[in-house]
């Protein structure tokens, strides 16, 4: 078996699950676990800017922007390394055109090749959809054994963290940003995770399926999110989020705490309750929160020991830092 990942999500998973010596190709984007980056990236991004630039985060923003307006692909493939590299399996994604090139280009590119790869498209907008990805992920490449014990761990973990969730009271509001200009609020697995760990996101709540009554208790499952949003300051700030989780998508820590210190510039955000309180905390959004992939559930861990008071929870090793104004 020789498989192509081109999503950060599925290479995790293939290396979670005993899968990682099959990778003989991967996204420039796959950078966990450390021992895939010797391995030949075939993608490459179109977009950039300089994160010292005190505009960057609209700079990339409308740059995403303005290649999506003019049909513009805002990743490149290697398509002639793709074919040297015969690939059995394509693992690719189709949740998301700005995250990850998307699963057009992969499929048109494959059908191309001779031999003709499979290609798997993961599409995840839930936790349990993330889990079922393990599972899809484990059978393509014959080992859906590995791939459910897996799985049985993680809710394992995640079931452990959750015991220490009250669920008789309201938990504080959360602000969480997955982009900081124009702002963008969590959506999809984030939220889960958000309202799982005991706080609210009333600016993106996740809703029960319909007919699934209330879905809460054992039911939670069925309560499930849309899309990140983008939401004006004003918006963000009348929610008066008592928690605040900056986490821009692909961003490391660093970049992720520079957006953090432009933001203290400005007076609505001064006068949010979480700045005031202290309660700040800003992670590495390229690594977590952002993935769909295993390390959901070090996110959803250290939700639960930030949110309620636990920190001894939180995964050791965790990319985040509390920020609290100068």
């Amino acid at each position: 078996m020789r498989v192509v990942s081109l999503v950060p999500s599925a290479t995790e998973i293939l290396c979670l699950i005993g899968a990682g010596h099959t990778l003989v190709g991967r996204s420039y984007e796959c950078d966990h676990p450390a021992t895939v980056e010797g391995v030949p990236a075939l993608t490459g991004s179109r977009t950039g800017t300089d994160f010292g630039d005190p505009g960057a985060s609209a700079s990339i923003d409308e740059q995403v922007r303005a290649a999506t307006a003019a049909g513009e692909a805002l990743y490149t493939l290697d398509d002639r390394l793709l074919a040297d590299l015969r690939p059995d399996l394509i693992l690719t994604q189709d949740l998301c055109s700005v995250c990850s090139i998307d699963d057009r280009t992969v499929r048109q590119v494959a059908g191309s090749l001779d031999p003709r790869p499979e290609v798997l498209s993961l599409n995840p907008k839930t936790v349990e959809d993330i889990y079922d990805d393990i599972l899809r992920v484990g059978k393509a490449v014959g080992m859906a054994r590995q791939a459910m014990h897996a799985v049985v761990s993680l809710r394992e973990r995640a079931d452990r963290a959750l015991e220490h969730v009250n669920p008789y009271i309201d938990g504080p509001v959360v602000g969480f940003m997955e982009w900081t200009d124009p702002i963008f609020v969590a959506g999809h697995w984030s939220v889960q995770l958000i309202e799982r760990a005991g706080g609210q996101h009333p600016l993106n709540r996740a809703v029960p399926r319909p007919g699934s009554g209330a879905a809460v208790g054992p039911q939670m499952a069925e309560r499930i999110a849309g899309h990140s949003i983008a939401v004006e300051p004003e918006m963000f700030a009348a929610v008066r989020p008592e928690a605040l989780v900056i986490a821009p998508c692909g961003l490391t820590l660093k970049q992720a705490w520079a957006e953090t210190d432009k933001l203290a510039a400005k007076g609505w955000f001064r006068a949010l309750p979480a700045v005031r309180a202290g309660r700040v905390a800003v992670v590495d959004g390229n690594q977590m929160f952002n993935r769909p992939g295993p390390r959901v559930i070090d996110a959803l861990e250290f939700l639960v020991g930030w949110l309620n008071g636990r920190e001894d929870l939180i995964p050791e090793g965790f990319p985040w830092q509390p920020w609290r104004p100068a």
